[in-house]
């Protein structure tokens, strides 16, 4: 199914209307865990002679699907990947997330409270996604809310993913929240016509993070999920 076609038709979200559907992002915005995917890629590509720092991962990879990143490497370093370098890179990184892994302070009061519908549209593989929610009590949210960049032909920065889970919850796209935290999500959201507000309280961030390009300019921005009802009183339950 072509999901790109029809964009220029989308209307822009009125002022006054609460959106039919929130669609979060995973990794750094329900999940404390894109600092500890960047440590691990950061030290498994030295140990094959590649040296990037985590501004590098920051800059290149945050928010995109592992086949982009892998796909990256070989382009950037002329690197020949081992062949088993995908599962060691995966298997060492859900070890380090079973650790380590914490849920996004505030997070769970969110969906717990959202009086409209929600779902999740990330770049992860289904099976790190699963494992992931799991871990920090979100095993519930995996199934049919659950949209990974597996189900689609492009990954984020393209809108494909954000379209085809508003497609799949009934929702016009211009009616959709989107809560991200790269810019490459944030890129996918306006793609995809919808509203967008940029998480930058993750420990790979935080309220310091610079200003968006003109490109990836989010909606609003915002460091904590306790300023989330705040900024839409609309999307929590009735007083």
């Amino acid at each position: 199914m072509d999901l790109s076609g029809g964009i220029a038709m989308m209307t822009a979200k009125r002022e006054d209307q609460v959106p039919d559907l929130v669609i979060f992002d995973c990794d750094g915005v329900l999940i404390d865990s894109e600092i500890i995917s960047a440590q691990m890629l950061v030290t498994e590509l030295e140990g094959l002679g590649v040296r990037i720092d985590l501004a590098y991962v920051a800059r290149h990879f945050l928010g995109r699907s592992y086949p982009t990143v892998m796909a990256t490497i070989r382009g950037e370093f002329g690197l020949d990947l081992p062949g088993d370098f995908e599962e060691r890179y995966r298997t060492r990184l859900l070890d380090a997330f079973a650790r380590d892994l914490k849920i996004m302070p505030g997070v769970a009061g969110v969906l717990d409270r959202l009086a409209v519908p929600f779902c999740i549209a990330t770049s992860s593989s289904p099976r790190r996604a699963e494992f992931s929610l799991k871990l920090v009590g979100l095993g519930h949210l995996a199934g049919p809310r659950l949209f990974t960049a597996s189900m689609v032909e492009r990954g984020k920065p393209a809108p494909d993913l954000f379209l085809h889970a508003a497609a799949k919850m009934g929702a016009d796209p211009s009616s959709c929240l989107v809560i991200e935290d790269s810019l490459t999500g944030v890129r996918a959201a306006r793609a995809a016509g919808m509203e967008v507000w940029r998480f930058v309280g993750g420990s790979h961030m935080g309220p310091d993070t610079p200003e968006e390009p003109e490109d990836a300019r989010p909606d609003r921005r915002f460091a904590s999920f306790a300023e989330f009802f705040q900024i839409e009183p609309a999307l929590g339950p009735k007083p």
